[in-house]
């Protein structure tokens, strides 16, 4: 079973966000930027299931700037065995909109006919949670979101997921979409000869009118702002004060 893995290029995790100065959008030029942590788990998901046996290869594909080949880099110098790029982007600023994202895995999907497609539950950066589900159905094909471990059958998948009320397990058919959560796994440590070998595994550059998608962005960012700072807290004296101010200012009870 060959299994395809979407992977995007994000501001690193560890890195605090800074709005431009003009308000237009997040400062993303000189930048740490690396692959999607939700992504990664999907990656070593896939991996995990090529070393059990259950798949046969493993494709990662990412839709955004020429820059994104070292988030594919990273992908393959885990385990992946090829990448494909789909340059959709000449600037970091630009940001592929999840349904313009979906009609591009489409079409990969229809050409690459893999079995199993599994992806990060949202991106960091925009934490939109739809490419998944929109992929999912624009295929026709059964999807489990927010996996959290995932058992692969000889036609189906058993998938628990997080909800509200705690834990629930699908059993869907297969091909399928799947989004992966954080507790899905945790990635490997990537190391230097996997770098080294990484290099020489195949990488084919596309465009969007490869698969004749237009991906003209259908949102417009009016303003960016950063979140309101934190005020101090303040001291009270008694219970009775804590409680007035919970009641009459915070309005929590």
């Amino acid at each position: 079973m060959k299994v395809l893995v979407p992977v995007k290029r994000v501001i690193d995790y560890s890195v605090k966000a800074r709005v431009k100065s003009d308000q237009s959008g997040v400062e993303l030029n000189n930048v740490k930027m690396s692959i999607n942590p939700f992504d990664e788990i999907a990656v070593e998901e896939a991996i995990r299931l090529q070393e059990a046996g259950k798949a046969t290869e493993i494709v990662v594909v990412s839709i955004g700037v020429d820059k994104a080949q070292e988030t594919l880099r990273t992908a393959l110098a885990m385990g992946a065995d090829r990448a494909i790029l789909i340059q959709a982007a000449d600037s970091v600023d630009v940001d592929i909109e999840p349904l313009a994202v979906a009609k591009l895995l489409a079409k990969v999907v229809e050409e690459e006919k893999p079995g199993l497609v599994i992806l990060g539950k949202q991106a960091i950066d925009n934490d939109m949670n739809a490419t998944g589900q929109m992929l999912a159905a624009l295929l026709g094909w059964p999807q489990a979101t927010f996996a959290s471990k995932v058992d692969i059958g000889a036609d189906s998948a058993k998938v628990t997921r997080e909800v509200d009320d705690g834990m629930q397990t699908l059993k869907i058919s297969l091909p399928a979409v799947i989004t992966a959560d954080l507790r899905l796994n945790e990635p490997r440590y990537v190391k230097l000869p996997n770098i080294m070998k990484a290099k020489k595994k195949p990488l084919d550059i596309k465009t969007p009118a490869d698969y004749g998608v237009d991906v003209s962005p259908r949102l417009t960012v009016k303003q960016v702002v950063e979140p309101p700072a934190r005020s101090a807290g303040i001291k009270v004296g008694s219970v009775a004060e804590l409680i007035g101010k919970l009641k009459n200012e915070a309005g929590v009870i």
